[in-house]
């Protein structure tokens, strides 16, 4: 096994790497500017490369560390967190990663449920679409959102879902619409991060033309909503993530269900050897309950 450098080295490392200034880190960590600068040499002279561009203008990553920022920073964190469990006594720590729009729309409103379950699980959750990297940082499962592409995991569909057409009903009302090829002349929201785009609705309802343009772009699912509910145009969404909207009348499927495309999209992801830790495994079961009480599954 390779040796591992000193952790006050690296913990020195990471903090003039995330505050690029030698004072800050050192307030940081308790110590003198000096003594984070010893540490910062001995680790650049254990690894034989230089870390840190040191200047007039302060300090910036070389690129030999940026790549290691990536990689220490998530171990950093890894340990910092089963550090703080331990201390609190927390044993049944779970760490799930999430793509926001999910987090947000239909993970979060489940959440009491989850605590009722399990009640002696203490959950962790972020939200990004940048995938977890297992190797690396504490999460120990990830609900991940596109094409499922990842080798080497385990990869659980959660629910099938109908991607359709939605506007405000007063929006509806106004352009007085009934078929598809209306959308063309109309303002709509693309969603630039969906696996289901515009042109591949058209294709599915068998209109080959291609939209010419959109009123607006988002990378969130809530927020393409959010400018539906507004009037602002006809977002291409999930009926799982519209959910709380259609259910209070905000939205509406403009041409109802039947003209949608079904996909899986969501998909639990994580490494076979966290399936053997108990709060994955009651999350995991949880988890596909409430998929298939979404009514999408």
């Amino acid at each position: 096994m390779s040796s591992l450098p000193p952790l006050a080295s690296l913990q020195a490392f990471e903090a003039v790497a995330r505050r690029r200034s030698f004072a800050l880190a050192a307030a940081e960590l308790n110590l003198t500017a000096s003594a984070v600068s010893h540490q910062l040499s001995r680790l650049e002279g254990l690894l034989g490369v230089r870390l840190l561009e040191r200047s007039a203008h302060g300090v910036r990553l070389s690129a030999a560390g940026e790549s290691y920022l990536s990689r220490v920073a998530g171990a950093l964190a890894a340990i910092g967190a089963a550090t703080d469990d331990l201390r609190q006594g927390v044993a049944n720590s779970l760490y799930v990663h999430c793509s926001p729009s999910l987090a947000t729309l239909w993970l979060m409103p489940r959440l009491p449920d989850f605590a009722r379950a399990c009640p002696g699980i203490a959950l962790n959750l972020s939200a990004a679409h940048i995938h977890s990297d297992f190797g690396l940082g504490p999460a120990d499962l990830d609900i991940r959102y596109g094409r499922p592409n990842w080798p080497d995991l385990v990869v659980e569909p959660l629910f099938e879902e109908s991607i359709l057409p939605l506007a405000s009903p007063a929006f509806i009302r106004q352009h007085r619409l009934k078929r598809p090829e209306q959308l063309l002349e109309l303002p709509l929201i693309q969603s630039n991060v969906n696996v289901v785009q515009w042109t591949d609705w058209f294709a599915a309802v068998g209109d080959r033309r291609a939209p010419e343009r959109f009123s607006l772009r988002f990378d969130r699912a809530q927020m393409a909503l959010e400018a539906a509910v507004q009037g602002l145009g006809v977002a291409l969404e999930s009926a799982v993530m519209a959910a709380p909207y259609l259910a209070d009348g905000r939205l509406r499927p403009i041409f109802g269900y039947e003209r949608s495309v079904r996909v899986k999209a969501h998909f639990a992801v994580y490494p076979a050897r966290h399936a053997r830790r108990a709060p994955v495994e009651a999350f995991l079961a949880w988890v596909h309950g409430q998929a298939a009480r979404s009514g999408q599954g």
